[in-house]
């Protein structure tokens, strides 16, 4: 049952790392450097770079 909750949440973790980057990069690393790194990448203008780098983190 705890794998079946983890692929949902990894699923919701790609989602959200294709829509809003940086958000999905704060619900798997909370305030870290990821996360600020993502989201100047992403307010930048850099958003495919952001959506990469959110991906490469939550996988």
């Amino acid at each position: 049952m705890s794998t079946q909750v983890a692929s949902q949440n990894t699923l919701l973790k790609v989602i959200l790392a294709i829509l809003l980057p940086p958000l999905a990069v704060f619900m798997h690393s909370g305030l870290s450097t990821q996360f600020w790194l993502n989201l100047v990448l992403t307010i930048v203008g850099f958003w495919i770079i952001g959506i990469i780098h959110a991906l490469i983190v939550v996988l």
